[in-house]
């Protein structure tokens, strides 16, 4: 039942970007690299709404691809540091060596009522405070990682298009 269930998911967050794209006119947030240096204010709300909703959902999927084969799997981890959105896994992984050979992600998660399809590329930050901030905030992962070890990963995402959906309301597209 769980399968079909993420099935489904994904085919609605297949659906629902389509759906945008055709009505991209009048739901996107558009950005350009002045504005964003402009208001820092509006990025840092957009950046937040996309975090809060992933902690809400507190699982999140996050596709790679290797070589022409798409792969998804459940993701937790979610922070806010220094102004930017982060992940964590380990570098010995095979998700760390697919982001590794190509950094084009996508996460797709759902809170009952809606969903949100996010593209972005993963950045990998090797800083010990970095992955020290992700540890804080999730310390149910110090039993396997540390932010010293040689496995500890974090990325942060970049260039970020989040699109906001549910069957009653137009989607909403912001990016940053």
């Amino acid at each position: 039942m769980k399968k079909i269930v993420i099935i489904a998911l994904l085919f609605l967050c297949l659906f629902s970007m389509n759906y945008a794209q055709q009505n991209i006119g009048q739901n996107i947030i558009k950005k350009d690299k002045t504005e964003l240096t402009k208001n820092k204010n509006m990025e840092n709300t957009d950046m937040k709404t996309v975090y809060d909703f992933l902690k809400q959902c507190k699982t999140y999927y996050l596709a790679t691809i290797e070589n022409d084969q798409p792969r998804v799997r459940p993701f937790g981890t979610i922070d806010l540091f220094e102004n930017k959105l982060y992940i964590q896994t380990g570098k010995v992984k095979n998700v760390s060596k697919q982001i590794a050979k190509n950094p084009k992600i996508e996460i797709c998660a759902f809170n009952g009522n809606s969903w949100i399809r996010i593209q972005a590329k993963a950045i990998n930050d090797d800083r010990i405070q970095a992955k020290q901030h992700m540890l804080d905030n999730y310390p149910e992962l110090q039993q396997m990682y540390k932010a010293d070890d040689n496995n500890t990963q974090v990325l942060y995402l970049e260039d970020v298009t989040a699109t906001f959906c549910s069957f009653d309301k137009e989607p909403k597209v912001i990016k940053f």
